[in-house]
């Protein structure tokens, strides 16, 4: 295992580049992992249908987990007396979780956002919750993930107007206090989340806000909320360039395998979606040809694997037949395109990773 710096626990090593993209070598306390790398979401301590076994198989590196949620149940106190969520869910390799914030987009209608921190109506019993930064930060250290990330004010991509601004100087704010609160930086990684909309200005400012308060890793955040993709990819192109060669860059919240490839040409290093596992539930396969939609009548008399190209489990057993029969009626149908799906985001880190490191990674000519 490699040395972890004293005042961080986590250690970052670019292996190779190929213009801006960068394959690289993420050592953390559980796990070291090798970027491009794409983590589901494991929003309570699971994903969906898969067992932690099989995440092994798939070689994912890092699993998320959702902050919010899991301070309702099963409660950070409980985590805490446990020895963390990695013991709670018998996982052995990295987690990161988020910090609650991105329900102030999802939760909008529940939220109420002040200085102070963001007040929910909690969806479990109807009480009014309060999450502020330094409550997040607790809650997190009680977790104990390997990276945590900081409390930020999150806006839609879509949104214009002074909400932007503020939301931008808040998050600035909140991350000093998320610093103060952070009781076990040596154990767990606070990693602060650019904001700023659409605005280059704005992105600018609490890019170098962040980058002086020289943090372990960073993310670039409130993208992927219904923007064009050429807005989104500037963004990421503005932020990778203003964010230190030496740390981490995580894209929050991007699933689809074009926006992956094109963040890792724009210099990204990690990425997070509910998407993989959420399309399957809905019977789509992700495969190199793009969707695949189980559903469709076609597929019940389609004797082929998913994917022709893909070696997981799924695709050297079953035909498309046969998950068409399964997909909208038994469980083990989004089990087993969740499996698929899980490998193909894996075998596409790995590419990425080694078409780097080997000189073969595509010229992407995209966004501005």
């Amino acid at each position: 295992m490699l040395g972890i710096s004293p005042s961080m626990a986590l250690r970052f090593e670019v292996l190779a580049r190929h213009n801006r993209a960068r394959a690289s070598r993420l050592t953390l306390p559980h796990y070291e992992a090798l970027t491009p790398l794409f983590m589901p979401v494991g929003t309570q301590g699971t994903i969906k249908g898969l067992t932690n076994d099989q995440l092994e198989d798939l070689d994912c590196q890092i699993i998320l987990g959702n902050t919010y949620h899991l301070a309702l149940r099963p409660g950070a106190d409980l985590l805490d007396t446990i020895g963390g969520l990695h013991k709670f869910m018998n996982w052995p390799r990295a987690l990161l979780t988020d910090s609650g914030g991105f329900q102030m987009v999802s939760l909008l209608h529940l939220a109420d956002i002040t200085e102070e921190g963001v007040t929910f109506q909690s969806p479990v019993d109807g009480k009014p919750m309060l999450l502020t930064p330094e409550d997040s930060i607790q809650i997190q250290n009680k977790i104990g993930a390997d990276i945590i990330m900081a409390l930020d004010d999150v806006v839609k991509t879509t949104t214009t107007g002074p909400r932007v601004e503020e939301a931008m100087y808040r998050t600035l704010r909140w991350i000093d206090r998320c610093i103060a609160a952070h009781s076990r930086p040596h154990e767990q990684n606070l990693f602060g989340i650019v904001q700023g909309g659409l605005d280059p200005q704005l992105r600018d400012i609490c890019l170098e806000g962040l980058v002086a308060r020289n943090l372990p890793g960073y993310a670039i955040g409130g993208l992927a909320g219904g923007e064009g993709k050429d807005a989104f990819w500037r963004v990421v192109a503005q932020c990778t360039a203003g964010l230190p060669e030496d740390k981490p860059r995580y894209v929050m919240g991007i699933g689809f395998p074009l926006d992956i490839v094109v963040c890792t040409a724009l210099g990204a290093d990690m990425y997070d979606c509910v998407y993989p596992t959420r399309t399957a539930r809905f019977g789509s396969a992700l495969v190199s040809e793009g969707v695949l939609r189980l559903t469709h009548a076609a597929m019940a008399t389609d004797y082929r694997p998913l994917d022709s190209s893909c070696t997981c489990m799924v695709c050297k057993r079953y035909t498309r037949a046969y998950l068409h029969t399964l997909v909208t009626k038994e469980a083990m149908g989004s089990q087993l395109v969740s499996y698929h799906n899980i490998s193909h985001m894996m075998q596409l880190s790995r590419n990425l990773h080694s078409s780097i490191l080997e000189g073969r990674f595509p010229d992407i000519h995209g966004g501005s």
